[in-house]
């Protein structure tokens, strides 16, 4: 009886059915989520940009030196962070000098990379993203600003 039972309920391959079955989910899911990281330190990296480049901005003290300083210190980090952009934009909004001494003011920046997708997560991937990043630092209130 013992005999006639093994043989009813053999599960002799099934490990490797198993495996075989959840090997390409499990292989999927780890390339999801290193796409996801990947893209998370992309996108990282240009806040860290847009951040830095109104920080640079703001400790100036008139508009031409801001605008020259916030995007040499955005294309440096950029450099510095090995993010290849085929495209960088940066826009700043010194409307903040204009504010007088002794009002709260601020300064503002936007930093645009388009990426194309070959260079963010695997060779001979065709497309393109754009990742976009806002900052904004505050003027010193009672800095002389021209």
């Amino acid at each position: 009886m013992t005999a006639m039972v093994r043989r009813l309920t053999n599960e002799a391959g099934a490990m490797t059915i198993e495996v075989a079955l959840y090997m390409p989910l499990v292989a999927m899911l780890a390339g999801l989520l290193w796409i996801y990281g990947v893209t998370a330190v992309a996108s990282s990296t240009v806040l860290h940009a847009a951040t830095d480049a109104a920080r640079a901005a703001s400790a100036d003290r008139n508009t031409a030196r801001a605008q020259y300083d916030a995007v040499g210190v955005a294309h440096s980090v950029l450099d510095g962070q090995h993010l290849h952009c085929h495209d960088i934009t940066v826009t700043t909004d010194l409307s903040g000098f204009r504010v007088p001494v002794g009002q709260p003011a601020q300064v503002a920046v936007d930093v645009t990379c388009r990426i194309t997708l070959a260079d963010l997560y695997m060779p001979g991937l065709h497309g393109e993203k754009i990742l976009h990043e806002h900052a904004v630092s505050p003027l010193d209130t009672f800095r002389i600003r021209t």
